[in-house]
């Protein structure tokens, strides 16, 4: 259950850092579950890091961003200050007890219960959150286990 276009453009934009460590990955699950349940638009951190002039002005533009960081580095919210955006909702998943653990999977349940916390967060910071919809595949089919 997608958001139509227009209802998506209402949305609030979510950035996750995406880096290789398995909390990192996990931020990028979190932030494609958010952008596939209608919870929020997921646009490109690495873009708007990149200088990308389009992707900037959709950071910059006036939605509700969320920011979601899997380690104390906060690449996600600083690629987004170097621009003077600063999220309605920034999540560090190191507050979530998440480790961070390179070439490794992130934990689904781990990831499920993270996710649930957040869309509550998100309801609370930002204006007009839609209800979620079922989420578009388990968890543990994204991390190949």
């Amino acid at each position: 259950m997608r958001p139509s276009v227009k209802r998506r453009r209402d949305l609030p934009l979510v950035y996750s850092c995406s880096g290789c460590s398995s909390a990192a990955q996990m931020t990028n699950w979190i932030a494609v579950q958010l952008d596939r349940r209608g919870i929020a638009e997921m646009s490109c951190i690495a873009g708007v890091g990149g200088d990308v002039p389009s992707l900037v002005r959709k950071a910059r533009g006036d939605r509700s961003v969320v920011a979601v960081d899997g380690c104390v580095l906060q690449c996600a919210r600083n690629c987004l200050a170097r621009h003077g955006v600063t999220p309605a909702v920034h999540h560090l998943l190191s507050d979530d007890g998440v480790r961070k653990r390179p070439g490794e999977d992130f934990d689904p349940e781990q990831a499920e219960r993270v996710l649930g916390g957040l869309i509550e967060r998100i309801r609370e910071g930002t204006r007009g959150v839609p209800e979620p919809a079922e989420p578009a595949e388990p968890a543990t089919e994204s991390v190949g286990r």
